[in-house]
């Protein structure tokens, strides 16, 4: 499996303060990979790395065998790169097929790939996008990134402000369009378990440090080893009565 996205000892923060220090991923063609851990563990500020929203201070992103360093967060996203934002980056006074004609220079986004994927986006064309659901809004916003058929695509909690039965639904899209596509994923995802189970490997991040990478099966069947090393005891969100919950509470970084 080649790799899409490769990041080698990078350190990244904000200002002079390094948030992330001599972090590694990596994210193959087709494969699903969950960054997991605590709030304040650094995984939002590691997708901004990748995608250029925040300084990188030593080490290196590159996207299939390209180094990234020197481009800019709109240059990288020509190049293949789609961040989806905890905050979903809409505009709420627009139609959702009118976000669909919002592009980048040189940019093309295919809004019928969206609909295959996302069907009820269909007949929501002419609505605003202020007035859509949580689900639909997220929706939206995935929607437009695989509308731009990414080389690697970057999610960061999408399960935030969502009842469990929607995530439930978005989730396995996520997993269909990197098998369908071949794009690489990266996913930041409070749900464990539900991300876990579309993902094929996952990176558990505490304080700043990538702590370990394992097989995402290995961690299904051994809770207890992201729960006492990593996530503790509560953050482990598998069973029905966390599922039964809705996710509202806001990260600061994560």
């Amino acid at each position: 499996m080649s790799a899409v996205l490769s990041v080698d000892h990078l350190s990244a923060g904000y200002q002079r303060s390094a948030v992330v220090r001599d972090i590694g991923i990596e994210v193959g063609t087709g494969e699903v990979v969950a960054l997991l851990g605590p709030n304040g563990a650094g995984k939002t500020t590691t997708l901004k790395a990748v995608s250029g929203l925040v300084r990188s201070f030593e080490g290196g992103v590159s996207l299939q065998g390209e180094s990234l360093e020197a481009l800019s967060p709109t240059n990288r996203a020509r190049r293949g790169i789609a961040h989806v934002p905890e905050d979903r980056g809409l505009f709420f006074g627009l139609t959702v097929a009118e976000h669909f004609k919002l592009r980048r220079r040189g940019e093309t986004l295919d809004a019928d790939l969206a609909f295959d994927y996302f069907p009820a986006l269909t007949k929501l064309s002419n609505r605003l996008a202020g007035v859509l659901s949580g689900g639909e809004q997220q929706m939206l916003a995935v929607g437009r990134a695989l509308a731009r058929k990414p080389a690697l695509l970057l999610l960061d909690e999408l399960s935030l402000g969502l009842a469990p039965v929607i995530v439930q639904a978005l989730l396995p899209v996520i997993r269909r369009f990197a098998d369908d596509t071949g794009c690489g994923v990266l996913l930041v995802e409070q749900h464990v378990e539900l991300a876990l189970g579309i993902s094929d490997r996952a990176y558990l991040m505490a304080h700043g440090d990538i702590s370990a990478g394992h097989d995402a099966q290995v961690l299904l069947q051994d809770k207890g080893l992201v729960r006492a090393s990593y996530l503790g005891g509560d953050q482990w969100d598998a069973s029905e009565a966390d599922l039964a919950t809705t996710t509202t509470t806001t990260e600061g970084e994560k």
